[in-house]
């Protein structure tokens, strides 16, 4: 089991507390990401997020789906 460790958000450089070995206490737990979303995200960051990022990534992929779906 890991342990619970101090990272900094690659995004904006917060700290956080990354708890991979108890998952249903870390931050990133209070967020429900959809598979799209994950693999947005996923598309530019390897490591953890904050969970103020996780939010506004998630934001952002809202807008770019609203933005380049098209109608048939």
């Amino acid at each position: 089991m890991s342990k619970h460790e101090a990272k900094h958000c690659p995004r904006c450089n917060r700290l956080f507390e990354c708890k991979p070995g108890s998952i249903t206490q870390c931050q990133c737990s209070g967020i429900q990401l959809s598979v799209e979303e994950t693999a947005f995200i996923g598309a530019k960051y390897e490591d953890c997020l904050c969970i103020g990022c996780l939010h506004d990534l998630q934001k952002k992929y809202e807008h770019f789906k609203a933005k380049y779906s098209f109608k048939k």
